[in-house]
C-alpha cells in the first residue's frame, strides 16, 4: 500500500490513531480515513452485517460506500484498551445519531479495533464492527479472582 503520510505526531499512539480514524469517518474524508491503516496486505475490515474485506482497495471501497452521502455520525461511547508490545486491541461500543423524517435515531455498533506499531507510528490492521443495542453498554464480565 502506498499513501501520502500523516504527520508521525498525530499517531504516536494507538488513542491518536483511533482518533484520526474516528475523525475521518466523521467528517466522509476517505484519504485521511485510509492514512491510519497499516501498510499490509491483510488489513482486514468487517461492517455491520458486511463481508469480510482484506487488503487496502476492499477495505477502501468498503469505507467509500459507507462515506458515500457523506460522513458518519459515529462516537465512541465505550473503550476498553490493551496493548501488548507491538500491538492494541481496542474494544469499543460506538454510538452512531441518524436523523431522519422521525427525528433523531440512535444506534450501537460493537467493534474491536486492532493497531501494530510500525515505523511509520501506530496503525490500524482491522477494524470489525457489529451491530449492537443499547445492552451493548452493559458491560459482563467476570468477578476477580482474587481480592485486593
Amino acid at each position: 500500500m502506498t499513501r501520502k503520510p500523516l504527520q508521525a505526531a498525530l499517531m504516536a499512539t494507538p488513542d491518536e490513531t483511533e482518533a484520526q480514524f474516528y475523525e475521518a469517518l466523521q467528517q466522509g474524508d476517505l484519504d485521511r480515513l485510509m492514512a491510519v491503516w497499516a501498510d499490509d496486505d491483510d488489513v482486514a475490515c468487517v461492517h455491520p452485517g458486511g463481508p469480510r474485506l482484506i487488503g487496502e482497495h476492499a477495505v477502501r471501497a468498503g469505507f467509500e460506500a459507507l462515506c458515500a452521502a457523506g460522513g458518519v455520525p459515529v462516537r465512541l461511547a465505550q473503550a476498553r484498551r490493551v496493548v501488548v508490545g507491538n500491538c492494541a486491541i481496542h474494544h469499543v461500543v460506538e454510538e452512531v445519531r441518524i436523523t431522519a423524517a422521525e427525528g433523531t435515531q440512535t444506534g450501537w455498533v460493537i467493534a474491536t479495533n486492532a493497531y501494530v506499531k510500525t515505523p511509520q507510528g501506530w496503525r490500524m490492521m482491522l477494524h470489525h464492527a457489529s451491530p449492537g443495542t443499547t445492552r451493548a453498554l452493559q458491560d459482563v464480565s467476570d468477578e476477580p479472582s482474587t481480592l485486593h
